[in-house]
């Protein structure tokens, strides 16, 4: 292998190494709250509907930032909206700790949304130019095995210290990490030139305005329903995300430490490995048939809403532990191609908007599930609203087996359109 290649594989994949670190305290960040709901609601003495809004007012700031930081993706460096989108998030999550209304909470959390909004688009696209369809399953999988590893740390940790050194310590752990690390990856971040990994197939990104790349994303059918089950997906996931730790220490009187452990740790870390599962199947089935990244999807939901059902249904904890990592291990199998199976669609010179946009609606859908199961578990219970989620992963998984055969039929129908090309010369290669 020459040097220069050999130089460019080990960047691509050191490059996901980094923003792995990144990307895990972006979800630690957001998530460590939800552990410290029940001290958080006894010192300000709030209702779980408050509790609902704090945890939706950063989703709601989040998807209404995704468009613009989508947009920005495509024009600026990457790098420096990485790393600003990081120091500017780490500092809000440090500023959390000295919030002593309900209204400062508040603003905290939004303000962490409008920092966070940056750094998934810009992530995504970093990742796509480092990485060519042959690999970009697998690296986009190894990234977001980040969001199990932080939901794990946020979840936990923030809980074991809020118990004993009180719910402000978490936030100051949290953001002070945070911001070192931004200071270290000043260093070490590099920028990939645009389009570069479809540059050997001689697809290379064109300039175009922000109304033909609008009407390019938004007017792709497939686009749209893979953002609306994305919607959907991401609902259920910020249920968990939000309630779980309060379910369990509520229905199975388990302590604050014990609460936020149980509550990530089965369900993120079985989630870690169907991540990496679904990387792998996913590349290796869209080799085979056009689609595969979507059929991967498709198994993950379908298989993951029984699971769903088990776990507000039961009343045992073993049954309880084992419904978790089901679910777990098949929605890694989703999460692992939701913006590889989007990049499949849309040209290159759109991917930033294109995950801006997707990133936005989703977390619109997400941001509506921590009041709607306030209000809903007010009335039902929260085990039946848990338990009504496997509903729409049913529906939504239905939903992506079409995105998969519409995908497929788009694939065979421009290889029918491509006429063939002699085979390469590769006797001095």
């Amino acid at each position: 292998m020459p040097r220069s290649t050999l130089a460019n594989t080990r960047t691509k994949w050191i490059t996901i190494g980094l923003l792995w670190f990144v990307f895990l305290f972006n979800y630690a960040d957001r998530q460590a709250i939800f552990s410290l709901f029940p001290l958080i609601k006894t010192e300000m003495h709030l209702s779980d509907v408050e509790l609902g809004i704090l945890g939706s007012c950063f989703m709601w700031m989040y998807a209404l930032c995704g468009p613009f930081t989508g947009w920005l993706t495509d024009r600026l460096s990457r790098k420096w909206l990485i790393l600003g989108s990081l120091l500017f998030w780490s500092a809000v999550t440090g500023a959390t700790a000295i919030a002593h209304t309900y209204q400062a909470m508040v603003w905290c959390r939004a303000l962490g949304g409008l920092g966070e909004a940056f750094y998934f688009p810009a992530a995504m696209s970093m990742i796509s130019d480092y990485h060519d369809g042959s690999t970009r399953s697998r690296a986009m999988s190894l990234h977001q095995t980040a969001v199990y590893a932080g939901s794990i740390a946020g979840g936990s940790i923030s809980a074991l210290v809020g118990q004993h050194s009180g719910w402000r310590s978490s936030f100051l752990f949290f953001g002070g990490c945070g911001i070192a690390l931004g200071i270290l990856l000043i260093f070490f971040l590099r920028e990939p030139t645009r389009g570069q990994s479809e540059a050997a197939t001689g697809l290379q990104p064109l300039k175009t305005s922000t109304s033909l790349a609008l009407r390019e994303i938004l007017g792709n059918r497939i686009v749209l329903l893979l953002i609306g089950i994305f919607m959907g997906a991401n609902f259920v996931a910020v249920v968990f995300l939000t309630w779980l730790p309060t379910f369990l220490y509520k229905k199975f009187h388990m302590s604050l430490s014990m609460a936020g452990l149980n509550a990530s740790l089965y369900l993120q870390a079985a989630s870690f490995l169907g991540v990496l599962c679904g990387g792998y199947l996913a590349d290796r089935f869209s080799r085979q048939r056009g689609g595969g990244r979507q059929l991967t999807q498709a198994v993950g939901l379908l298989f993951g809403a029984p699971f769903l059902f088990l776990t507000g249904w039961t009343l045992s904890i073993p049954l309880l532990v084992l419904a978790m990592i089901g679910f777990g291990y098949f929605k890694g199998l989703y999460d692992a191609n939701i913006i590889a199976g989007l990049y499949d669609v849309v040209s290159v010179q759109n991917r930033g908007t294109a995950a801006g946009i997707a990133n936005s609606l989703g977390w619109l859908g997400g941001g509506l599930a921590p009041v709607i199961i306030a209000i809903g578990s007010a009335r039902f219970g929260m085990s039946a609203c848990i338990s009504a989620t496997g509903a729409i992963y049913l529906v939504i998984g239905l939903l992506m087996l079409l995105a998969s055969q519409w995908v497929r039929r788009e694939s065979q129908a421009a290889e029918a359109a491509t006429p063939l090309l002699p085979a390469a010369n590769t006797s001095e290669i």
